[in-house]
């Protein structure tokens, strides 16, 4: 029987483990079926012709072959467009790779997803300084496509539509709530409302990076909780990354021998 063949797929790899001494397998991002792994043969040799291509936060064409779990890679170019994202803007990128390992399922497509990451990904190597802002408008929309996110624009419990002058905070388990009066996480229901609104838009990443400008700091840890408590993890990787990297950075004083990560700044990290 002939094996399955795909051909010049959009793609991005978010993650890699070694399978051999010469190969690897890739967990890869693809546009038109979703997370799938890939063993890339013989990629550790000094010759390989993927050596310089197999990169994160790197637009690919990639070409398989196989219906197993883990198919055989066969080809891999770079489709070019923009440089590969550094310093916090990589270590943000690398968040949103983890965002989605953690997320997605195997083979299930996700088309208008990729494109936000593609946008995502882009805006992060070309403007590194608006890191929060895509980091908060590519959560949102990562947790609306995966169907985590409740509808905005209604109460959850009840689903009577948002008053605008009331405040409410998004709860993990039971979604858009009444808030009480002294919530540091609640938003103005104009706030959500104008969330919501953004991310109906056709295109909806620019939009949705606006509306988020209104309210970057207020929507930051209700969203945090939401991503904690779906993907059962009370740190991300690439978050303790950034903080390890800013205790490393940040000058030490003598009042600093007993100081937590957790004070440090972190108005870039993810």
């Amino acid at each position: 029987m002939a094996l399955k063949r795909f051909s010049d797929e959009p793609a991005f790899v978010l993650h890699r483990y070694d399978w051999s001494e010469t190969s690897l397998v890739l967990e890869v991002f693809t546009r038109h079926h979703g997370r799938i792994a890939l063993v890339a043969k013989g990629v550790k040799r000094p010759t390989s012709q993927f050596r310089p291509v197999l990169l994160p936060l790197q637009p690919l064409q990639v070409s398989w072959s196989g219906d197993a779990e883990v198919r055989t890679l066969k080809a891999a170019h770079w489709q070019g467009g923009h440089v590969m994202p550094t310093g916090e803007a990589l270590i943000s990128g690398s968040y949103m790779n983890e965002l989605l390992m953690r997320l997605l399922a195997r083979d299930d497509p996700h088309e208008r997803l990729f494109d936000h990451f593609t946008t995502a990904v882009q805006l992060l190597a070309e403007k590194s300084d608006a890191q929060p802002l895509i980091l908060r408008a590519f959560e949102l929309l990562l947790l609306r496509d995966v169907g985590l996110l409740p509808d905005l624009a209604q109460e959850s419990s009840t689903l009577t539509d948002l008053d605008p002058l009331r405040r409410y905070v998004l709860v993990p388990e039971s979604g858009l709530v009444s808030a009480q009066d002294d919530d540091g996480q609640a938003l103005a229901g104009e706030q959500w409302l104008d969330l919501q609104a953004a991310m109906d838009e056709p295109a909806p990443f620019v939009p949705t990076l606006r509306a988020c400008a209104a309210c970057l700091q207020a929507v930051r840890v209700p969203l945090r909780n939401l991503l904690h408590y779906h993907c059962g993890v009370r740190v991300f990787k690439t978050r303790q990354l950034m903080l390890d990297v800013q205790a490393m950075t940040r000058p030490r004083t003598p009042s600093d021998s007993g100081a937590s990560p957790e004070n440090f700044p972190t108005a870039t990290s993810p």
